[in-house]
């Protein structure tokens, strides 16, 4: 079998990885990939925007199936494209990519259908949106409406952060294009989810929770960053909260975006506050995430393939891809600075000598003469895996010991508040 997996962070590694892993034969390759991928599949010269260039090397090479890792091939319509040339392709159309790339439609979207999400509103102009914030009571959070590599979201403790957030985004445009309107939302409390489900229109089933980490420093301070550490699985997700979330949020959503005449088909990511009153969406996101896909791929069982395959077909409903009840945290290992400014070109030292249950899933990094190097602000995801999060998360550490580069910068407190024993989250289906 042909694969051509589209991405070369760290989340296409473990893509990768996977793949190897349930098809030791499959013919695999990966656009652009990174040093590591090269290690287990054929790298292909063409970056991940580069739509025309992936068209036209499928219709070259026939692939069985493309696996499209992140979000921007997507909103640039590589899955549509594929599909209009007979190519099978998993993930969203440009049109159902908007549940990600749009914050604004999404949350009009979600508002129709009833799906819990936070007071919100949507502005145009900085003007309209300060008048906003000097009549709000309640403490707010800030979004640029388009996709801006997880670092758009602005949380925001009083109404002087609010008013500086609107102007980074809407004003300075630190953001780009991604900041021509925002979305402000009610700021919700309690502890943040994310539940993934295969998706093939409606048809849906929830494959995995996990909980993550996007401040870059301990205790949940500093700026938001594309994420620097995860686990899974969550002793919050049970079974109870999982129905819960197919429910009210997972099965509505799909259903809305079926309405609109935008279907979706791929890895439904929602992002959630399980809040007094239950879970709140506070995002979604239409892949695997980043670094959440470095917890939930070694933690399951089942065909990855085959569920994917069997998306593209309609129904997922008999696909058995669930959790095998074994638990995963990784550790992200960034550049000092990230995600300010950062120097790359440090040489990464000790990969060689990770201990048992541990994996490195590679994000920015390059292969030199002598020696490996970092390339990005997220360099490595350091994975380890145990029976439970708080054997695994000391196997994460213990791994995370051994590799060294200057000034390289990690969290200490991934997993630290999760005691209690793994629980298996089911597989959940619509009732």
């Amino acid at each position: 079998m042909k694969i051509l997996v589209v991405g070369s962070g760290g989340r296409e590694h473990a893509l990768c990885w996977r793949i190897r892993a349930d098809r030791p034969d499959a013919d695999l390759y990966c656009a652009p990939g990174n040093s590591a991928i090269a290690n287990i599949a054929t790298t292909v010269p063409l970056a991940a925007d580069d739509i025309g260039g992936l068209v036209d090397w499928s219709v070259a090479n026939r692939p069985d199936l493309v696996i499209v890792g992140p979000e921007d091939p997507c909103a640039l319509g590589l899955v549509d494209r594929l599909s209009g040339a007979g190519i099978r392709a998993f993930g969203p159309s440009a049109a159902a990519t908007r549940l990600e790339s749009s914050k604004a439609w999404t949350t009009e979207l979600l508002d129709r259908a009833g799906v819990p999400i936070p007071d919100s509103a949507i502005f145009d102009t900085p003007l309209d949106a300060h008048d906003y914030v000097d009549d709000a009571v309640n403490p707010l959070v800030v979004k640029a409406d388009g996709l801006a590599l997880g670092k758009g979201v602005l949380v925001c403790d009083t109404p002087d952060e609010a008013h500086a957030a609107i102007d980074a985004i809407m004003v300075e445009r630190r953001f780009g294009d991604a900041g021509s309107s925002v979305v402000i939302q009610e700021r919700c409390f309690g502890p943040e989810l994310s539940v993934f489900a295969i998706c093939a229109g409606t048809s849906f089933r929830i494959i995995g929770s996990a909980r993550d980490y996007k401040r870059a420093y301990d205790g949940d301070h500093g700026l938001n960053t594309g994420g620097v550490g995860a686990y899974s699985p969550v002793a919050d997700a049970d079974e109870a909260l999982l129905q819960n979330v197919a429910d009210r949020i997972i099965g509505p959503t799909l259903q809305a975006a079926a309405d609109a005449g935008h279907p979706f088909t791929g890895v439904l990511y929602a992002g959630l506050m399980l809040t007094a009153d239950g879970p709140v969406v506070i995002e979604f996101n239409i892949r695997f995430g980043d670094p959440e896909a470095q917890v939930i791929l070694p933690t399951m069982r089942g065909d990855l393939v085959e569920a994917m395959l069997a998306a593209i077909d309609g129904d997922v409903s008999t696909i058995d891809l669930v959790p095998d009840g074994s638990a995963a945290v990784c550790v992200v290992l960034a550049s000092g600075g990230y995600p300010g400014s950062y120097e790359t070109g440090r040489k990464i030292e000790g990969l060689d000598a990770l201990p048992p249950g541990a994996l490195a899933f590679h994000a920015g990094t390059e292969t030199r003469g002598d020696g490996l190097y970092t390339a990005g602000g997220r360099v490595l995801g350091i994975v380890g895996t145990g029976p439970d999060v708080p054997a695994a998360r000391e196997n994460a550490y213990a791994a995370v010991d051994e590799v060294t580069f200057q000034e390289c910068q990690w969290r200490s407190d991934i997993a630290a508040a999760e005691k209690a024993p793994a629980r298996k989250s089911p597989s959940v289906v619509p009732a």
